[in-house]
């Protein structure tokens, strides 16, 4: 696993800043406090400081190795105690020899140099301490996020998976209706029969070409609801009238795919089913900032049998816009004395596909 500070620009930069504004503070202190001359107060700092950077960066991998078996919390502490009295040793006795390397003759600064061993000491175990804090810090945050993405890997793959299950639900639905409806027309007017299995047909052929697409334009939509009641009409025969009202700012919106063929089909059951009379089914869009309001309006009997309960159809929309959109407002109905509206609610923000 590469070291944070490889991976991320922007972490090596602030590491790179830290350690030459140590090196500029450490630099000041030993020239104005502990009286050497400014070279050897600039050479002391660019060495030590220099080494504990090197050090630091390293310490990353040791880290690593070091977690690659499960340990008790007590053979970790003794673990990180023996590793950081050997990294500190290391530290001081590199900056050691090569401070005298660099300051051969300087017998203060040399007489320094010994009797700061032990401070030195003491640094290097708080900066040794800071380091392994920051990635464990570091690596608690990438377990996290890679924790996250899994979650919404799974949630994705969950939320596709009910999604397939409604619209599974729906396509048969209605294929059992026009089944059945085409059986009826066979004997009774096969040419009626006929242009049905070719309307059917078409429709069937749209609904699987965006089984895998989640959304789709309302205008495209619109055109497959015109096929439905294409075949609806040859069911239902003057019973069945469609109007919409559609300005061109919806045309474009993007809705759920094959999310209007069941409200329609029951607006058909609330409406048409029942009547011997001309029903109206009115389609309208209202267009605001947040969403579009897609209406559908149908005329009914109030004497005729009512179905109970939310069909299965309604049901499938509302889980639906739940799960694409998660909101539980989108899907509305209201019930008049003559009249029963539904009315949808899409949001405009571009939905986000899996």
């Amino acid at each position: 696993m590469l070291n944070p500070l490889v991976k991320n620009r922007s972490y090596l930069i602030i590491y790179l800043a830290v350690w030459v504004s140590l090196m500029l503070i450490q630099t000041a202190i030993l020239n104005y406090y502990q009286k050497l001359n400014l070279v050897s107060s600039l050479n002391d700092a660019v060495v030590f400081n220099g080494l504990l950077a090197l050090i630091g960066f390293n310490i990353w991998y040791v880290l690593r190795f070091n977690m690659k078996d499960e340990q008790r919390n007590f053979d970790l502490i003794i673990n990180h105690m023996l590793i950081g009295i050997v990294t500190i040793a290391i530290w001081l006795t590199s900056g050691y020899f090569l401070m005298q390397a660099l300051e051969p003759t300087n017998e203060v600064y040399l007489d320094f140099l010994y009797n700061s061993l032990p401070w030195r000491a003491v640094i290097g175990a708080f900066f040794y301490l800071i380091f392994i804090l920051i990635y464990y810090m570091m690596l608690y945050y990438e377990d996290l996020q890679q924790k996250m993405r899994v979650e919404t890997e799974l949630n994705n793959l969950v939320r596709e998976a009910e999604l397939n299950v409604l619209k599974s639900q729906i396509n048969p639905h209605f294929l059992f209706n026009s089944l059945n409806s085409i059986s009826s027309l066979t004997m009774s007017s096969p040419e009626k029969a006929q242009e049905m299995v070719i309307k059917l047909s078409d429709f069937l052929r749209y609904a699987l070409s965006h089984d895998r697409n989640e959304t789709t334009s309302l205008k495209k939509e619109l055109e497959n609801i015109e096929r439905y009641l294409d075949i609806e009409k040859v069911r239902f025969g003057h019973r069945l009238k469609y109007e919409k009202s559609v300005p061109e700012a919806c045309l474009q919106a993007e809705i759920p795919n094959m999310i209007l063929q069941p409200l329609f089909e029951n607006a058909i059951k609330h409406g048409v089913y029942h009547s011997t009379e001309e029903v109206l089914i009115e389609m309208r869009c209202l267009p605001n900032d947040q969403f579009i309001e897609l209406h559908i309006l149908n005329d009914f009997d109030p004497e005729a049998a009512t179905p109970r309960g939310e069909g299965i159809g309604l049901k499938n929309i509302r889980n639906r816009l739940q799960l694409i959109y998660q909101r539980a407002d989108l899907l509305e109905i209201k019930r008049e004395k003559i009249s029963f509206e539904v009315i949808l609610r899409i949001p405009l923000q571009k939905h986000k596909k899996h």
